[in-house]
């Protein structure tokens, strides 16, 4: 066997898994097999591997709960994943009329309801670039 194939294995075993931070022993933030977020933390390729199963996730979540998902374009897909990945899936429910919006294919209504949020207002420049885009339907 590999030496990082049994080294693999040793660390499973002696780390442990933990999927949400915590705090080790030495009180240092960790996840993970013991990844020590505070002197560590994450690499720009970890973090795109992370960024891509973030909009698998969040892509499976719209196309289980939003009948809609399946008809509408790519670019307008694209804006709630988006929207999907920064707010969650039970913050996005809330948007009811643009939901329903979308639903009659009104996407012009669809990004007036995203830009009458409070989450507009809290994530500014994102909100009007979307919600054009949403309009547009091009980036």
């Amino acid at each position: 066997m590999d030496y990082r194939q049994t080294a693999l294995q040793l660390l499973k075993v002696h780390e442990g898994f933990a999927q949400f931070p915590y705090k080790c022993t030495a009180g240092v933030v960790t996840i993970g097999y013991g990844r020590n977020l505070e002197t560590r933390g994450l690499s720009e390729t970890e973090a795109a591997y992370l960024l891509q199963c973030d909009i698998k996730i969040a892509e499976n979540e719209l196309m289980d709960q939003y009948d809609y998902f399946w008809g509408i374009s790519g670019v307008r897909k694209a804006v709630l994943i988006d929207m999907m990945v920064n707010l969650g899936a039970t913050r996005l429910a809330h948007f009811k009329r643009m939901h329903q919006a979308l639903e009659n294919r009104d996407y012009h209504e669809a990004a007036d309801e995203m830009l009458d949020s409070r989450w507009a207002a809290q994530v500014g420049v994102r909100a009007l670039t979307l919600a054009q885009v949403m309009r547009d339907n091009r980036i």
